[in-house]
């Protein structure tokens, strides 16, 4: 996203970019997609928005099932194992890339290298929650911002900065939106038929106690109170589904990851491969293939819907305060935060490809 909208296409400022990216790290669930679905709601609003996450996904649903039935019908195929095992380390190079690319812009002024160095000490090595690196490094850029206001009084906008589609086509529409009852009220209504609907068809065709019921609540409550990423949220289902449920072995989640590892799209999109693999392991009367498909979707959509409507209910408030110096500052902690997190996935990955 860095490369192709802020460096090659220009539809969005650097300094915009990474004030939203710091208001979706510090949302539940996928931020990759949150920012997808926030610049593509800066470019067309509403529609903007769901066309880019729906999009963000969608290859990776499609790409996951088709590996996932090859995983549980056929197991161990060395000619796929070989195409990961080269894939993997392209991976670990763009990660490295987009440390020194985001950080080279974040780390401004160059004093927030600290939180920065900080975030990856307490992530890699003390094993801080992900939530309270995040929380710390507000604050720091807060504290820091009170004592050296002039360091942290922001970007100032350039003409450049105001001409880019993302600026030009928002403003009327943040603007209307901001403080606007009616639309949030509308926001949440939709949501909650959106969320709702589809879990009362559920529950009349495959019964309320059914495997694919229980699914579509854990998964739910998995999306609302998992922060930190795919490993976070791995950790946090893995327990779930392997020790209390008993619906996947603990070697069928690592071998999930390492699947969502090497295809397209978010991390998270592991959470897919443990719905698929449930309704593989528990067909309940089913044929096994249309169980563990039927999985794989209810886990997908409620995993990606909340995200949707964090950020079309908390865009249009967000960017009415990129003005704010204190927010700058705190969300700038956190920005520097982001980079000594994604240094963490880089060496993660690394360790994993290198040390297998």
């Amino acid at each position: 996203m860095q490369r192709d909208l802020v460096d090659r296409r220009r539809w969005i400022s650097q300094e915009r970019f990474l004030h939203a990216l710091s208001y979706c790290m510090l949302l539940p669930g996928p931020e990759a997609q949150q920012l997808a679905i926030y610049i593509g709601w800066l470019l067309h609003g509403i529609p903007g928005g769901i066309a880019a996450g729906v999009l963000f996904v969608l290859p990776s649903v499609f790409i996951l099932w088709g590996l996932s039935a090859v995983y549980a019908a056929f197991g161990s195929v060395p000619a796929v194992a070989g195409i990961f095992a080269g894939l993997k380390p392209a991976v670990v190079a763009l990660v490295v890339a987009a440390v020194g690319k985001i950080g080279g812009r974040a780390l401004r002024p160059r004093s927030l290298a600290a939180i920065a160095a900080g975030a990856f000490i307490g992530i890699f090595v003390l094993r801080v929650p992900f939530p309270a690196i995040v929380i710390g490094a507000g604050v720091l850029g807060f504290l820091a911002g009170q004592i050296w206001p002039r360091s942290f009084a922001g970007v100032r906008k350039t003409a450049a900065e105001e001409s880019t589609p993302a600026a030009e086509q928002s403003r009327a529409r943040t603007t209307a939106a901001r403080g606007s009852w009616r639309r949030a009220a509308a926001i949440a209504s939709a949501g909650a038929l959106a969320w709702g609907i589809p879990l009362l068809a559920l529950g009349f065709a495959r019964g309320w106690s059914s495997l694919h019921v229980l699914q579509y609540r854990f998964f739910t409550q998995a999306a609302f109170v998992t922060f930190g990423g795919a490993y976070a949220v791995l950790a946090y289902v893995t327990q779930a589904a392997v020790q209390s449920y008993h619906w996947i072995t603990e070697a069928q989640a690592i071998d999930g990851l390492g699947l969502a590892e090497t295809t397209p799209g978010p991390l998270i999109m592991v959470l897919q491969f443990v719905g698929f693999m449930t309704g593989w392991n528990r067909p309940e009367g089913m044929a096994r293939l249309a169980s563990a498909s039927l999985g794989a979707v209810v886990t997908t959509y409620v995993t990606f819907l909340p995200s949707f409507f964090y950020i079309f209910l908390g865009a249009p408030s967000i960017e009415s305060l990129r003005g704010n110096r204190k927010l700058t500052a705190a969300l700038s902690g956190i920005t520097a935060a982001v980079v000594g997190v994604i240094l963490n996935l880089a060496v993660v990955f690394g360790l994993a490809v290198l040390f297998p």
